[in-house]
């Protein structure tokens, strides 16, 4: 019986192996609730170990969270430049671009902006972060919040605010992570790109997409880290907070999944609108691919299929769709900007940092720039989120909050992300009769 019962073991465990592996998002998930488990045994709540003892242990358990979010927040700069630069530069048809590119980024401005005024709104009304103690994240969020609140200058000082957006030491604003003048620089290093013969930028163009892969391969190894630094990070949060904390996580990610709800159904309605496809089509269409882009958090994973998708099964122009897929997989992140909407606001209320009007004002508009610098690979918005954190005087430590939970709340927003994709496709098509022409050419 040892022999049968020991042997059942071995199998089940290794059933259970080849189930966890290469899914990140299953280790993060179980990592989460063994550290709910581990955080309620080091609690407060059965107060089974000295409350010192129980700091120090952890400090350990958090070390790997530490060294990842450090490890993501130094490669954002060289993603963010190399994904917009290949971007915009990827293109080899400068009139699709001149015709197309306004349209499309119009349409990408707007709604990204209201998801992000979305996501405000519901954050504002539900309140998540009056679930959670404030007074009891001091250790969490390792720093107090800052009282100094940004917003928008008053009318004399903008010129001058505006003229300082144009980095005059590009380098110096990546040194410093002013990650919207590193963006206004890559957009001009692309766009220029577009400009001169496609043989003297090649190379250029090959040195980004080296730089691209190297950060990529820099954030995978750094997602390995993800569900041990998820386990210490939330043994940590549990331990301090006790098992209350909970309940506020779960209002949180409740709110974040139905802003993006909200904002999915605005695309199917925008796509209703602009595309002669019945809803029920549209939506059988397109279901697998937001179920794949929901399973691999990435846009970038599955653009040939969104391609595929949009050309063969929504008979959007090929000019079209080549062009704006991989445009929008770098800067088209609704789902991106609502997130960052619903967080800022769930951190500020549990930081108790007050914000004015300009303050929301400051982070819608930062949402949309930062979500547009978004690199389309899984854990992007997190990495973000700490620049629009720090621009409204709350500490950037704060992500160990949601770090726990960001992982399903990632694979949710890249499926709203990928939708989007799709959608400015075939808004642009409407816009610019784009679909007329194509079927004229097919008769």
């Amino acid at each position: 019986m040892t022999q049968i019962f020991s042997g059942s073991l071995k199998n089940l465990a290794d059933h259970f192996d080849r189930l966890i592996n290469g899914r990140l998002w299953l280790k993060v998930l179980i990592a989460l609730f063994l550290g709910v488990i581990f955080g309620v045994l080091l609690g407060p709540d059965l107060d089974l170990i000295a409350p010192n003892t129980v700091k120090t242990i952890t400090a350990w358990l958090a070390l790997p969270g530490q060294v990842f979010l450090a490890v993501i927040q130094m490669i954002v700069v060289p993603l963010v430049v190399a994904s917009i630069v290949r971007g915009l530069a990827a293109s080899n048809n400068p009139a699709a671009i001149k015709k197309n590119g306004l349209i499309a980024l119009i349409f990408i401005v707007i709604s990204t902006a209201v998801a992000a005024t979305v996501g405000i709104t519901l954050a504002l009304n539900i309140q998540p972060g009056q679930f959670v103690d404030a007074r009891m994240l001091v250790d969490v969020g390792s720093t107090a919040a800052n009282s100094n609140v940004q917003g928008f200058p008053a009318m004399s000082e903008l010129p001058e605010k505006v003229s300082a957006l144009i980095p005059k030491n590009p380098l110096a604003s990546m040194a410093s992570g002013e990650m919207l003048q590193v963006i206004l620089f890559a957009a001009l290093l692309g766009a220029a790109m577009l400009s001169i013969p496609a043989q003297q930028s090649k190379p250029l163009f090959d040195l980004m997409g080296a730089l691209q892969e190297v950060s990529l391969r820099i954030v995978s190894w750094a997602m390995l880290l993800a569900p041990i630094a998820v386990f210490g990070l939330i043994t940590r949060l549990v331990a301090n907070l006790g098992i209350d904390v909970l309940a506020g996580m779960a209002v949180y990610v409740a709110t974040v999944v139905l802003g993006l709800i909200i904002v999915a159904v605005m695309y199917f309605m925008v796509a209703k609108l602009t595309m002669t496809q019945s809803f029920r089509e549209f939506f059988s269409n397109v279901k697998e691919l937001l179920l794949l882009a929901f399973s691999t958090s990435s846009s970038a994973a599955v653009m040939p299929i969104s391609l595929q998708v949009t050309e063969d099964k929504l008979h959007v122009n090929p000019e079209i769709a080549r062009f704006l897929i991989p445009l929008g997989a770098t800067i088209n992140m609704t789902g991106t900007a609502m997130y960052q909407g619903v967080a800022t606001v769930f951190l500020a209320q549990v930081f108790q940092v007050d914000l004015s009007l300009s303050s929301y004002l400051y982070i819608v508009t930062m949402s949309v720039a930062a979500s547009i610098g978004s690199p389309a690979t899984p854990g992007a918005g997190i990495i973000i989120l700490s620049m629009v954190l720090e621009g409204v005087g709350i500490p950037a430590a704060g992500i160990a909050l949601i770090l726990g939970v960001d992982r399903i709340l990632d694979m949710c927003r890249t499926s709203v992300n990928v939708l989007g994709d799709v959608v400015a496709c075939t808004t642009v098509q409407y816009f610019t009769g784009a679909e007329k022409a194509l079927v004229n050419e097919a008769k």
